[in-house]
């Protein structure tokens, strides 16, 4: 068995682009990848890679998945196989064994943890959105910051009251067990008392890849100089600081987009870029930069620009930062914001365009800012200048390309006045120290970015069952935009109409869950489990159904996941689905999860009504006939309710 942590990491770090270019030849098409179809002969290639959502499809024959889906196919091997294939490719250490009693408990902790967090960020987000107390406070300190509501949200801001433990009760009353908010970092316990880890502070989540909670980064609101100003969750089973980026979550499509990641110290910097327009922000929340970490950014881009503070104490101190970059055969930048800004404050006083000009006009490579850093002490001392030297050759050393390193040493030549002779020859003695210490670094490899493929749903062949579009429609829905929200108006247990605000599978699911809607094996299982993640209080993202284990749920949920999802002219004739913008707006989304919904039922129903008429000739008693025709009729009141839903007659 293979442990589920090590599959995730195996699906996160597998590149598909990199999986296929082992078997097909990929060209880049504008910000996509294309090759000729390893499945199927074809003159003109129609198979596309998407590395922003680790897919591929064919145009020709259909076929799609993901990195693991590929090797299945391509090579004939198992799921667990191909999984072994990836870990030996990315280097991932696989200790299989049967799950023994241990295995299974810890898979149950890491879950539970994940949950605990899910639970503390909607506990601390509904409290600072809908508790006077959070209002005046936290939510007052985000406005002053300039965060609008749709930032606060996006980003699933909160805030902890002061109460030393109104969390801990809340939670212990939802059912929570106490070990595991203890193990999660989100409570702690002193004299048989519990103690909320985060009160009194606004709240920042850190999420996953796939945009699960799994830490908090917490502020304090006062100006006490003897209070942390942050507190941070400790490390767990589920969160290692080495391997997270704070907003890469969100981040990771524009990085695709703009091939270039801006990498700033804070959580705010991150939030006030993005509000400004600059979406492709990651921080390193205040800890020292780690490979880990640059990693994380290497499978979205090759470029990194690093933006500080004008008046920064740490600059120096961010070298080795610089230095572990380019070890990992990245290219670096560096922009210096004027002195009194930073990030955060420059991002809230200038727009998108004005900050990118900025960055434009004063991003250096790091040999330009190093030397400027450096140079101004070393200036007149030889001593300390040959140190300078010496520190610049060393990180031009780390560069493994050899190009690029040569090109370097050339520049630092020119700035420093010194012979590139002097600088080869220093440079290939660490270089040769370094290899026979085992520890050289291998050539860099070209990364390509794309951006989101827009993959085409082909139009299924017939099937038997006669809602199979129907179902499709209603799952292809929830793919899409199963996280957004709707705002539904409902009446309270007064009669009083108020607007409830719920994510779009979430309603789905109630609104289909006490019926057997659903026929198709593949829409069953992709319902149920979106199901089952509603009942954990998790919408599950598209992510989950792109990387299943399931061959036949990834290609579905492939051919089915799309930004502007388009429908063959058959589909609206045949099949009474019409194909909209349903992004667009809030009513047009809500408009067609209604009308999908409506005609899944309408059609389910018309194929019970069908079912009953033939029961009805072969009924062999009156008694019999009976039943039948009160079923029918019962059918048939229900079909005209949503017939008048509709305002027409749908067969």
């Amino acid at each position: 068995m293979i442990p589920k942590e090590t599959i995730d990491r195996i699906t996160e770090t597998a590149r598909v682009e990199e999986v296929v270019g082992d078997y097909v030849s990929l060209k880049k098409r504008g910000t996509n990848l294309i090759g000729n179809c390893p499945f199927h002969n074809e003159k003109t290639p129609s198979f596309y890679v998407s590395p922003v959502k680790g897919i591929y499809k064919c145009f020709g024959c259909g076929k799609a998945g993901n990195s693991v889906n590929f090797l299945m196919e391509h090579d004939k091997l198992t799921y667990p196989d191909a999984l072994r294939q990836l870990a030996k490719k990315y280097g991932i250490e696989l200790n299989e064994e049967i799950a023994s009693d241990k295995q299974i408990e810890e898979q149950n902790l890491r879950e539970s943890l994940f949950l605990a967090n899910s639970f503390a960020q909607k506990y601390y987000t509904n409290h600072l959105l809908e508790t006077e107390h959070g209002k005046s406070i936290g939510y007052s300190y985000f406005v002053e910051r300039g965060f609008s509501d749709e930032i606060i949200k996006k980003f699933q801001l909160g805030f902890s009251s002061d109460v030393w433990d109104g969390f801990a009760k809340d939670a212990l009353k939802e059912g929570y067990n106490k070990e595991i908010l203890i193990k999660a970092g989100l409570i702690t316990e002193k004299d048989n008392r519990l103690f909320d880890r985060f009160r009194s502070r606004v709240l920042f989540p850190v999420h996953t890849l796939s945009g699960r909670v799994i830490a908090f980064s917490a502020r304090t609101l006062s100006s006490d100089k003897t209070i942390a100003k942050y507190v941070n969750s400790p490390e767990t089973e589920i969160y290692q600081k080495r391997n997270v980026l704070y907003g890469l979550y969100f981040a990771k499509k524009a990085i695709i987009t703009n091939d270039n990641c801006f990498l700033v110290e804070g959580n705010t910097d991150v939030i006030s870029m993005f509000q400004a327009g600059i979406e492709n922000v990651v921080a390193s929340s205040g800890t020292s930069l780690t490979s880990d970490q640059i990693r994380l950014i290497q499978r979205y881009t090759n470029n990194i620009t690093i933006l500080y503070d004008g008046d920064s104490a740490g600059i120096k101190a961010s070298f080795r930062g610089i230095d572990l970059i380019l070890e990992e055969g990245m290219n670096v930048r560096v922009v210096l914001f004027p002195d009194g800004d930073d990030p955060d404050s420059y991002a809230r006083k200038n727009s998108a365009s004005v900050i990118a000009e900025f960055i434009k006009n004063n991003a250096k490579d790091f040999i330009t800012f190093k030397t400027n850093i450096l140079k101004a002490d070393a200036e007149g001392d030889p001593i300390k200048m040959s140190v300078l030297i010496k520190d610049i050759v060393a990180t031009i050393a780390l560069i493994p390309d050899a190009i690029i390193r040569n090109l370097y040493t050339q520049q630092c030549s020119q700035l420093l006045n010194i012979s590139e002779q002097i600088l080869h020859s220093e440079i290939g003695k660490i270089r040769t120290k370094k290899s026979k210490s085992g520890k050289d670094n291998q050539e860099e490899q070209h990364e390509v970015t794309s951006e989101e493929i827009d993959f085409v749903a082909e139009t299924p062949k017939e099937k038997t069952n006669t809602t199979y579009y129907q179902e499709m429609d209603v799952i292809r829905i929830m793919l899409n935009h199963g996280q957004k929200i709707l705002k539904l108006e409902i009446l309270n247990e007064n009669a009083e109409k108020t607007i409830l605000e719920i994510p779009v599978a979430q309603a789905i699911v109630l609104d289909l869950c006490k019926g057997d809607y659903f026929s198709d094996p593949i829409f069953k299982q992709i319902f149920k489990e979106y199901f089952e993640g509603v009942q954990r209080d998790e919408i599950l993202p598209d992510q989950v159904f792109i990387q299943h284990k399931e061959a036949e749920i990834t290609k579905i949920a492939i051919d089915l996941i799309h930004s502007q999802y388009s429908l063959s002219p058959e589909w609206e004739t045949e099949h009474n689905i019409q194909p909209t913008d349903e992004s667009s707006t809030e009513m047009r989304l809500k408009s067609s999860v209604e009308e999908a919904v409506l005609k899944l039922k309408a059609k389910k129903i018309q194929e019970l009504l069908n079912h009953e008429l033939e029961e009805l000739k072969k009924a062999s008693n009156d008694e019999d006939a009976l039943v039948i025709m009160n079923n029918y009729n019962n059918l048939q009141k229900q079909k005209i309710e949503i017939d008048k839903k509709f305002g027409r007659v749908i067969s």
